[in-house]
């Protein structure tokens, strides 16, 4: 759930030696200039997601994708596959446990790799506030990438581990402690 606080989350498992793997970075690693997935977004959904600079215009993606939902699942189909290999090569390379930082971690059918699922999850007002102040864009935009995803319960029903962020960073941070000392088998 975009702007509920799971980067927030991740640097607390960094911290406690986790490995973690930012599954937004893969998706922007295999979006490369002269990738194939990038080749594949231009000829399949549209070329003018190309910059002239040969780089993928994500802002366009974005204003594309999240408001039109076949157009979403063209890319979604496009985009995953490549993600996907990417984050299994990393995972093959990392030791220890691994944290897949996964935004679309059920739409990519990533939460078939874990064995212990945590959510971030947040009141929808406190996400769009945080969405709109993170990426600098109008209340409508950040309305829309909410829309776009599952809500808070959908999230909820599917986690091993649940964390509610509506509180301080603080809280926020003593429940990522707790989540760690659970995913470590301790009490």
């Amino acid at each position: 759930m975009s702007g509920a606080g799971k980067s927030t989350v991740c640097r607390v498992f960094a911290e406690q030696g986790f490995s973690i793997i930012d599954c937004d970075k893969c998706a922007r690693e295999v979006t490369l200039p002269g990738c194939p997935a990038l080749k594949e977004l231009h000829d399949r959904l549209s070329p003018q997601l190309i910059l002239p600079d040969g780089t993928l215009d994500r802002r366009g993606t974005s204003e594309l994708i999240f408001h039109d939902l076949e157009k979403r699942g063209l890319f979604n189909k496009i985009i995953y596959p490549y993600i996907t290999y990417n984050i299994l090569t990393k995972i093959k390379k990392s030791g220890g446990i691994v944290v897949l930082d996964a935004p679309t971690l059920f739409e990519a059918r990533l939460e078939l790799l874990c064995g212990c699922i945590v959510s971030v999850v947040a009141d929808k007002e406190n996400c769009v506030r945080r969405i709109m102040q993170r990426d600098d864009i109008p209340e409508e935009l950040a309305r829309a990438r909410l829309a776009s995803q599952h809500d808070a319960e959908f999230y909820r029903s599917r986690s091993t581990i649940c964390i509610e962020n509506n509180g301080t960073a603080g809280e926020l941070r003593a429940a990522a402690e707790r989540a760690v000392q659970l995913m470590k088998g301790k009490k």
